[in-house]
């Protein structure tokens, strides 16, 4: 009787286990699928840039400065891994834009170029993308790192290879939007 009460016990404890071990791989599934997500959408971003700074390139072209700093910027990005190396990237990225934007604001002709309207107006539909992907990357964060933490998920989680992930977190002045205009001037 001892015996099979012992069976039993390590029988339900092995269940447990499996169940808790597929549970933490389909967070960490999940969170590496919304992390793709967010990448695809730094993607656009980065593909959008080059034609903003050749549209602005072609009313401004004196603000070198401005179109090197997005560019450097936007090579940063493309080379940086990991959300908080990304996240650093972005806001750098971001910063430059904003820049080149503030440069367009000087030239009425360009803000009312349709094509300039065009790639802000997608430049717009990105960011908004990029913002809900993050969003959702860092929701799905929070339930992995929520099951890896609790009981008895954590005692399995460190020892079958389930570590932590990072956030995805914008520095205090990326939390503001891109200073950009979409009305063109009279």
């Amino acid at each position: 009787m001892l015996a099979i009460i012992v069976i039993a016990v390590a029988a339900l404890v092995l269940l447990l286990v499996i169940l808790g071990f597929n549970s933490l791989v389909r967070s960490r599934n999940k969170t590496d699928n919304a992390w793709a997500q967010v990448d695809v959408q730094l993607t656009k971003r980065h593909d959008l840039i080059p034609n903003l700074v050749e549209t602005v390139k072609g009313y401004a072209a004196h603000e070198r400065q401005t179109f090197e700093a997005v560019t450097a910027a936007r090579t940063a990005a493309l080379n940086t891994r990991g959300p908080a190396a990304q996240a650093g990237a972005e806001n750098a990225l971001t910063a430059a834009v904003g820049r080149l934007m503030a440069v367009a604001e000087n030239y009425p002709q360009l803000r009312s170029s349709a094509n300039f309207l065009a790639l802000q107006d997608q430049l717009s539909s990105v960011e908004s993308g990029i913002a809900y992907a993050r969003q959702y990357y860092n929701d799905s964060v929070l339930t992995y790192e929520n099951r890896r933490n609790q009981f008895p998920l954590l005692l399995i989680a460190g020892p079958l290879g389930f570590g932590q992930r990072e956030y995805f977190k914008a520095d205090a002045a990326a939390t503001e939007p891109v200073a950009t205009s979409f009305t063109a001037s009279p």
